[in-house]
């Protein structure tokens, strides 16, 4: 997989829009769950359910930049790019929470047309070298080739579209999945390892029943109680719902 070494470094300096934060000190929120932010930056954020399994796409922007990152553009970029255009918005970075289709299918057209780097885990890159067979399995058309610029990691903080994404690495769904924290936004993209009143299936290859439980119980839980969550399917919900109602996270 090939890397960005100049995004990918690590340094005492504060991280350029764009660039990895260094890990030596975790997101403020992990410090204190009830931390209550001041302000928020100003931001777009549009999600839009795409594509036959109706996965969350996520659009974020800089009003001030008009700079945008897209997370999870599944499919149906056609709609993507009408977004992107109301609002003025040119996409920079690409960043997919998992490697399964509904979620990467239609990055490697979006990364076609705009330029922009994809970022995602190391550990699902197996599962992007099996796109056409996830497409076959499916009965979709095999979706256009991507290729992975940057690796995520655990601790990493994206400095995007005028907002830091904290990666955290919760594997379980599959081996290589992230959600990504706006702690100043009390916000969570959670892709499909937590969801309104269920978590993410474990069947399929990479699976983990007990890892995708301890992914939840160590990253997610630890979060504060009204941190909204967007599910890579279906509707929103927040930590501390879950936390009552979820039967699989209630006693964790």
């Amino acid at each position: 997989m090939e890397q960005a070494g100049p995004i990918l470094a690590r340094c005492a300096e504060p991280a350029a829009q764009g660039e990895i934060a260094p890990r030596g000190t975790p997101p403020e929120r992990f410090a204190n769950r009830h931390l209550k932010v001041a302000s928020i930056p100003a931001m777009i954020h549009e999600m839009m359910p795409v594509g036959a399994l109706q996965c969350n796409c996520s659009i974020f922007g800089d009003e001030t930049t008009r700079e945008a990152v897209v997370i999870d553009p599944g499919d149906e970029i056609d709609r993507i790019q009408a977004v992107l255009q109301r609002h003025g918005l040119t996409v920079k970075w690409i960043v997919i929470t998992h490697a399964h289709i509904d979620h990467i299918g239609g990055a490697g057209k979006l990364q076609a047309l705009t330029g922009a780097p994809v970022y995602m885990n190391e550990a699902d890159y197996a599962l992007v070298k099996g796109l056409a067979a996830q497409a076959s399995w499916l009965g979709m058309p095999e979706p256009q080739p991507v290729s992975i610029d940057v690796g995520l990691r655990d601790g990493d903080r994206l400095n995007m579209a005028g907002a830091n994404f904290d990666v955290l690495h919760t594997p379980g769904h599959t081996q290589g999945s992230v959600c990504l924290l706006l702690a100043d936004q009390n916000k969570l993209i959670a892709g499909d390892t937590l969801f309104y009143d269920s978590i993410g299936r474990t069947d399929l290859p990479g699976g983990d029943y007990t890892q995708i439980l301890r992914s939840i119980k160590t990253k997610l839980l630890a979060l504060d109680d009204e941190t909204k969550v967007i599910c890579g399917h279906g509707q929103t919900t927040t930590i501390g719902r879950e936390r009552m109602h979820n039967y699989f996270v209630s006693n964790l």
